[in-house]
């Protein structure tokens, strides 16, 4: 999400009560900043994915980049998506798949699709093109049905991409994908989890899930939650249907519960920055803060899940 989308943003949602809180719920331990980025050559990570070994994988939107970050702090560049010949180009969503390939949202005039990165880095190369498509945001990785799911956050809706066919297809444009009135951002974040495809809307505050039907159509939308103020992406905890969310424009994460209701576990206070992304790899939780806002130590934060 840029600068201006935030600043937008928040004019015009303001900010929502949290819900009632569980004394119960899931706490965060030995929260720790633990990588800074250069601001200056615009390392904001917008998305992130691990690898195997607990390293995180993230985009640099405005530098075109994928990089690996360890958890010691060192950052390498594995790749920089191919500059258009006009305009600006922005690297969003990613995925890790199981043969360590690395599969990225590029939009970019003339180049906008679905790009790969071998797993050592190297020249990305485009895996398929999407020219109707206005802000590919969001990625997600089918594992049983070989697809990868992407947002379209501008317009509302999901595309699906056959890993087989390297086809892209509109998937689902439900009335509850689109932004709000005057708000940028409708679909944003999404992941595959249980059978279906779970969607953040950013404007509207809502965490959504659709069914995958057993011919791959989108079966019946619902709301899983709402309430939840600038929800950019998010992650499964590995407790059933319980998410971490990234409340991009209130610099919060919340935990979302399985009934719907949620609380806020780590705020700014934490050295949260305009968090965009989250991950989990066992109890370790990985939050990626792009400073979309200040412009002021973007970073990969670190913390336990209880």
């Amino acid at each position: 999400m840029s600068a201006a989308a935030v600043v937008a943003l928040a004019g015009v949602v303001g900010t929502q009560a949290i819900g009632p809180a569980f004394a119960a719920a899931a706490p965060m331990s030995n929260v720790r900043e633990a990588v800074h980025f250069d601001v200056s050559t615009l390392q904001q990570p917008e998305n992130i994915t691990l690898e195997p070994n607990g390293d995180a994988v993230v985009t640099f939107t405005g530098a075109r980049q994928v990089a690996r970050v360890t958890r010691a702090g060192a950052v390498t560049i594995l790749a920089t998506l191919p500059a258009p010949a006009t305009g600006a180009g922005r690297t969003s969503g990613i995925v890790r798949a199981d043969d360590g390939s690395l599969f990225v949202n590029y939009n970019a005039p003339g180049l906008t699709g679905v790009w790969r990165i071998g797993p050592h880095g190297g020249t990305p190369t485009q895996f398929v093109a999407l020219p109707d498509v206005k802000a590919p945001n969001g990625l997600a990785l089918d594992r049983f049905g070989d697809n990868l799911y992407l947002t379209d956050s501008t317009v509302g809706a999901v595309w699906r991409v056959s890993l087989r066919t390297r086809t892209a297809s509109l998937w689902s444009q439900a009335p509850e994908l689109v932004p709000p009135a005057g708000i940028a951002f409708g679909s944003n974040g999404i992941k595959v989890h249980n059978g279906s495809v779970w969607v953040s809307n950013t404007g509207a505050g809502t965490l959504l899930r659709i069914p995958i039907t057993r011919h791959g159509a989108a079966g019946t939308l619902t709301t899983a939650a709402q309430g939840l103020t600038f929800i950019d992406d998010f992650t499964f905890t590995g407790f059933g249907d319980t998410v971490l969310a990234a409340g991009n424009g209130v610099n919060q994460v919340y935990i979302v519960f399985p009934n719907g209701t949620h609380q806020t576990v780590l705020t700014a206070a934490d050295g949260l920055t305009s968090p965009t992304s989250i991950a989990v790899r066992g109890s370790t939780v990985y939050v990626a803060s792009a400073a979309y806002a200040n412009r002021i130590d973007p970073n990969l934060l670190l913390a336990k899940l209880g």
